[in-house]
């Protein structure tokens, strides 16, 4: 990703009303140096076309969510598998569009953009370890999976239930996916750029945990990018000292030991 597609990341991030296609798109420049203008264009293409295959005139979230499923989950054959877990592709969405296949919420995503665009009442709902599509009032519970092709999941589930069916925000989607795409990094020690490119636009983004600048810190260390993963220790100590003092020696301690692999 250049700096220029950064600043552009973190613009869109700011505005009024962030585009979560768009934000999607540019986050994937980062794992695919082949997504160009070009490609970007074609996957908002994709979007708006896939929109313009759903009927006119449809009232109602139980309509929508019935057409929408038929027409992405069912003609379109969009859905996870398990082995989809195992790809970074499952995250860009860009590849989700093409393969049909990817995670939840990416798959969640489409089904998002896809609905938004026809103009249908649709939102996004984070569960624990799921990503789902509401359609109509929140308080009504019609929930569809786009991981299984979109089969409804009403109110019954007791995970559902349970949950406060808020709408997710823009920026939350974002920053779950870039968790996604940290936790698929971590488990693979060779792919610690992804995680270091997964942090630093999660650091974009104006809201965020203050805890990722930690997980940053230690990334360059482990890295062996020992000067830079100290000064950001440091930086982050003077952050912390004024909650708590003590984890904020720790950090400093933190520091000293990575400056001291210098030697």
């Amino acid at each position: 990703m250049s700096a220029e597609s950064r600043e552009r990341f973190a613009q869109e991030a700011r505005s009024e009303r962030p585009d979560l296609a768009l934000l999607c798109l540019l986050l994937a420049t980062e794992a695919d140096p082949e997504l160009d203008v070009r490609a970007m264009d074609w996957a908002q293409i994709e979007l708006d076309r896939l929109a313009g295959m759903l009927p006119y005139g449809l009232r109602g979230g139980k309509a929508w969510a019935s057409a929408v499923t038929e027409l992405l989950g069912g003609r379109m054959g969009f859905h996870g598998t398990p082995a989809d877990y195992d790809r970074l592709s499952s995250s860009l969405l860009h590849e989700v569009l093409r393969r049909r296949r990817g995670l939840p919420i990416l798959l969640s995503v489409v089904w998002l953009e896809v609905a938004r665009r026809a103009g249908a009442p649709v939102y996004g709902l984070g569960l624990p370890g799921h990503f789902v599509v509401g359609f109509g009032d929140p308080d009504e519970g019609l929930v569809v999976d786009p991981f299984a092709g979109g089969a409804s999941l009403g109110a019954g589930p007791a995970e559902l239930a349970a949950q406060p069916r808020t709408p997710a925000r823009t920026l939350d989607i974002v920053l779950r996916i870039l968790n996604n795409i940290r936790a698929w990094a971590s488990a693979r020690p060779e792919q610690s750029g992804v995680a270091l490119w997964a942090l630093d636009l999660s650091l974009l983004l104006p809201s965020h945990p203050a805890s990722l600048r930690y997980e940053r810190a230690k990334l360059l260390v482990e890295r062996g990018e020992f000067a830079s993963g100290a000064a950001e220790l440091e930086a982050y100590a003077v952050v912390v000292d004024a909650i708590d003092a003590g984890a904020a020696a720790r950090i400093r301690s933190e520091a000293l030991s990575a400056r001291a692999l210098l030697n």
